[in-house]
């Protein structure tokens, strides 16, 4: 795993990571379950210890928009902790998620008494900037099928489990999701899937997924 690809959690250091543990308390969520709406206000920063969760937002006529998927060590409301401005996006549990709850002042005193962990805290930010602007280029320059690879290019190099055929994708979107991620119909995205399959480059089952040839879903990726 690439520096890029790791999550909060992981990037501070072990005594960092152990107070604030102690700092906030656990709490478990079923899968479908909300962990914040977009326009509450916040109160808590929410990092994920086990399972994963999708970010998002509505739009006016009420379709779902997938803006990211998180893994365990994310580091969830961390903007709206910073600025004290509404949640800016949702957040559900695609799976049971376990995870730490810390209250906003809290978390601010924690990052002023360590710099190091307010330093991962920026270079995270900055690194989901970089990416929702290589995303915002991807709708521009390339089909849908180059931006349905490139997604699952990502889910497999971040959530991937090798297996006899290839990588296994275990994250549960559904094609509504994904279409939502792509900013495409769920129609395209379905069309888009059968052209990979029939490339030789994935399988695909209910929720699931195999990535039979990862350089060539980089490669299709790319346009």
């Amino acid at each position: 795993m690439t520096e890029e690809s790791e999550e909060f959690l992981a990037r501070l250091a072990p005594d960092a990571r152990a107070e604030l543990a102690d700092r906030g308390r656990r709490r478990r969520w079923p899968a479908g379950a909300s962990l914040f709406l977009e326009g509450e206000r916040s109160s808590t920063v929410v990092i994920v210890v086990s399972g994963r969760v999708k970010v998002f937002s509505l739009t006016e006529q009420g379709e779902e928009v997938l803006l990211a998927v998180r893994g365990p060590g994310a580091l969830l409301g961390e903007l709206s902790a910073v600025d004290g401005a509404p949640r800016g996006a949702s957040v559900a549990a695609l799976e049971p998620v376990e995870a730490l709850v810390v209250t906003v002042p809290v978390f601010v005193e924690f990052l002023r008494a360590h710099a190091d962990a307010a330093m991962v805290l920026l270079r995270l930010v900055t690194s989901r900037l970089r990416d929702a602007d290589r995303k915002r280029v991807e709708f521009g320059a390339f089909d849908i099928p180059a931006r349905v690879a490139g997604r699952l290019v990502e889910l497999a190099e971040r959530f991937g489990e090798p297996d006899g055929a290839g990588v296994r994708i275990a994250v549960a979107l559904s094609q509504d999701e994904l279409a939502g991620w792509v900013g495409a119909s769920r129609e395209a995205v379905a069309k888009a899937l059968r052209v990979l399959r029939d490339r030789g480059l994935l399988t695909t089952g209910r929720r699931t997924m195999t990535v039979l040839d990862l350089d060539g879903l980089r490669r299709r990726a790319r346009g």
